[in-house]
């Protein structure tokens, strides 16, 4: 069982699901480094957590490791105690894999997977030092199972989780301090659908509006609940955390039918756009 408690380390807290586990974690005790491009909502997020905690604000952009690095340094210094990373920021993309361009497909790796790596690369050599600590990193359901039309999303969060996977059994071979959680969050309500890129080849704007509307219908599981369920994570030390009762879902048919599942999950979505 692990105690919250220290500091923690937190990349695109500035919305969503990283601004709440900003939020619960500082009611329980933590100091936070906060890390997101977006300054004024960063300093938003300092000011609604009050005096009651040692808060830090960083301009962080994940796709460059130099700013990952910085960030690193800069918490560690202010946040000696440092004991929880969380790589959280992330971007969406919509459209076919004919309708983006290797361009976008990389900002999204540049952002989803190397951010996750990156991050972790900057701050396990201080996590090491620690007789505790906890690595978060953010994948996705489409970590487990691939839909169409999210061909570099997925292949995104299936890469954050083989890599988070396989670094936590190093961690674990060598007998480090350090835990590693991998995240698979179902449809959570943010902005993340709303603020997406669209694939260049996409053409029909009431298409993107449509794929927005259903995310925002089906993304049922608030940001704070999505927060609660990792801290639950981390205190259990759990390998792998899933959030929402669609995750658990779609992991659970993905494992009886791992090569078939998407026929019968395209007649459950279809009816559930219905309303039935």
């Amino acid at each position: 069982m692990t105690v919250i408690r220290g500091a923690a380390a937190i990349t695109g807290a500035a919305s969503g699901i990283g601004r709440a586990l900003a939020i619960e974690l500082a009611s329980r005790g933590c100091d936070l480094a906060l890390g997101d491009r977006d300054e004024a909502g960063l300093k938003a997020l300092a000011g609604e957590i009050g005096k009651q905690r040692k808060v830090t604000v960083h301009r962080v952009d994940v796709s460059e490791a130099g700013d990952i690095a910085q960030f690193a340094t800069d918490a560690v210094a202010v946040h000696p105690q440092l004991g929880i990373v969380i790589n959280n920021a992330g971007v969406a993309l919509m459209g076919t894999f004919e309708e983006i361009d290797q361009a976008q497909m990389q900002w999204l790796f540049d952002i989803n997977f190397w951010g996750v790596v990156h991050g972790t690369r900057a701050f396990l050599p201080h996590l090491k030092t620690r007789g505790e600590a906890h690595i978060v990193n953010v994948s996705s359901i489409f970590g487990i199972i691939a839909p169409p039309g999210q061909s570099a999303y997925a292949a995104a969060k299936f890469a954050v989780r083989g890599f988070s996977e396989s670094v936590r059994h190093e961690l674990a071979v060598a007998g480090s301090p350090v835990k590693l959680s991998v995240v698979h969050p179902g449809g959570i309500a943010t902005a993340i659908a709303r603020n997406s890129r669209t694939g260049v080849g996409v053409t029909d704007n009431a298409r993107r509006s449509q794929m927005i509307e259903r995310f925002e219908t089906a993304a049922k599981t608030t940001p704070k609940d999505a927060a609660l369920r990792i801290i639950k994570g981390i205190e259990k030390n759990e390998p792998r955390i899933l959030i929402g009762n669609d995750a658990r879902f779609m992991d659970l048919l993905q494992r009886f039918r791992p090569g078939t599942y998407w026929a019968p999950l395209q007649r459950k979505l279809e009816k559930m756009a219905k309303g039935k």
